[in-house]
């Protein structure tokens, strides 16, 4: 009888221990992880890149069946933006309002936001500029608002 109480004791406190132990996987030590690195388009660390911000308006929030629909945005961001920015680049889709001088209500649209994280170069810059006038022919928009700041970027 004693054997199995002794039996059942270190059964049960083996249990325990077991309990008490982390079971997730262990992450990779960072100097052995796989990094995407080596090019100028995928630095380990970076100097002179801005994060720009990008805002389309699609068309009325309240109107979605008119402006520009989802597959006629894809058309313009296959055409116009990767083309210029093929190293990546990200899309929200965002709800904007603003009111104009005149109006007594405010207009509110679907919209896009694209960010592009890029080397601040003269080149890239008239690239920005470039798909921004672009969007603006399209569309007959006035404008799309940019906003661009300094970002410290590694990959």
């Amino acid at each position: 009888m004693r054997a199995r109480q002794l039996f059942i004791a270190v059964a049960s406190i083996t249990l325990a221990l077991t309990a008490c132990i982390d079971h997730r996987p262990t992450a990779v030590p960072a100097a052995t992880a796989p990094t995407l690195t080596g090019d100028p388009s995928h630095p380990g660390a970076t100097q002179g890149w801005v994060d720009t911000k990008l805002y389309f308006g699609l068309g009325y929030a309240d109107k979605p069946d008119q402006g520009i629909s989802e597959a006629r945005w894809r058309e313009f961001l296959d055409r116009e933006v990767t083309p210029r920015f093929p190293d990546g680049l990200s899309v929200l889709d965002v709800y904007g309002q603003w009111q104009g001088k005149a109006q007594t209500t405010p207009e509110r649209l679907r919209s896009k936001l694209l960010i592009i994280d890029y080397l601040d170069t003269q080149q890239n810059r008239d690239k920005v500029d470039a798909i921004r006038t672009a969007w603006k022919k399209l569309t007959g928009d006035q404008s799309v608002l940019r906003v661009t700041q300094p970002a410290d970027v590694s990959f």
